[in-house]
């Protein structure tokens, strides 16, 4: 599943647009994203401002993580996550 902290209409319009087979979560709270560390002080237009540092958590059956990849770049990286969960057992 996927969560940020973006509104609950939002996501169900980036989920329809894109065909996403998968939950999405908002966080508009932002319990999660304290939880997972991924509130970032970012740098926009010189400014600075609180962000999400993109992240990706793989969680085992009690919630513990296993993995996670912090910073990263979109591209490619669904295939990384995918290698990694068909190395699980």
């Amino acid at each position: 599943m996927g969560i940020s902290r973006d509104s609950i209409k939002s996501h169900e319009n980036f989920r329809a647009k894109l065909n996403l087979p998968y939950a999405l979560l908002s966080d508009s709270e932002e319990k999660v994203c304290t939880q997972f560390d991924v509130i970032k002080l970012k740098n926009m237009y010189g400014k600075q401002v609180r962000g999400i540092e993109r992240s990706t958590f793989v969680l085992d059956a009690t919630g513990k993580v296993v993995k996670e990849w912090r910073k990263l770049k979109a591209d490619g990286h669904a295939q990384q996550v995918l290698d990694f969960v068909r190395t699980l057992k």
